[in-house]
């Protein structure tokens, strides 16, 4: 059990985290002062870095907001930078929700206090909902489609767990969730060492034969990162099929 004054110092921190975000963002307009500002975010030793490269994510972020989506759901929160970008990238009134199982392997997890900063991320029409849980339970899938009030998904990102099995179970409970045209995004679609990226290399092998798709890696020597987009469609990701290639 947390000690009644770190609990309270926490509780300080998270405000004043959040207060100092929404002043250094107040005047930004372009994306490349916003990327800086996600990057480089610093309020007594927190930050929200993207665990991203940021060629990558500047990129997806280029798609997103052209799209301007309205209702996004991002799996893996971690420092919260990529969930700031989306935020900053879809509509002036969009549901953005962020699930985070909370101690993953793939480096998930914060501590509670955190989420009041994550909220703050919104605009003053938008609503970002941090969920601390596991994606890949049918209870989290109804807690999202409760949320969503009936409205499918524009955006899905799937950054959480790696491995093969919760990547396709992933799939599998949202993808359906996802309206015909919208955006299905995986991140560390590049081979790498397997306590990196997990199955998810493996994994895109398969959708990417299966369905229209973009790549966006700097290098595919780069060993990791690397994010794989899907416009849903003609066809659904097959989770859980083996590539025959």
């Amino acid at each position: 059990m947390n000690h009644p004054l770190r609990t309270v110092h926490n509780a300080w921190l998270g405000r004043l985290c959040a207060s100092r975000l929404r002043r250094e963002r107040s005047d930004i307009t372009s994306m490349d002062a916003i990327l800086d500002l996600a990057y480089s975010f610093d309020c007594r030793g927190v930050s929200i870095a993207p665990l991203q490269r940021r060629d990558e994510v500047a990129a997806l972020m280029a798609i997103v907001e052209r799209e301007r989506p309205s209702t996004v759901l991002e799996i893996g929160t971690a420092n919260g930078g990529t969930l700031f970008l989306l935020a900053r990238c879809a509509s002036e009134d969009a549901t953005l929700i962020s699930i985070d199982i909370g101690d993953g392997p793939f480096g998930g997890g914060y501590p509670p206090w955190r989420t009041r900063l994550y909220a703050s991320f919104a605009d003053a029409r938008q609503t970002v909902v941090p969920m601390r849980g596991d994606s890949r339970l049918q209870e989290t899938r109804d807690m999202v489609s409760h949320l969503l009030a009936g409205r499918e998904l524009d955006l899905l990102l799937i950054d959480g767990d790696h491995s093969y099995e919760a990547v396709s179970r992933d799939l599998e409970l949202y993808t359906p969730m996802v309206r015909e045209g919208g955006i299905i995004a995986l991140h560390d679609i590049v081979p790498g060492p397997e306590e990196l990226v997990g199955g998810v290399p493996r994994l895109w092998a398969v959708l990417k034969q299966r369905h229209p798709h973009h790549e966006l890696v700097d290098s595919w020597d780069q060993e990791g990162f690397g994010i794989g987009v899907i416009w849903a469609g003609r066809g659904r990701p097959s989770p859980g099929e083996e590539s025959t290639a």
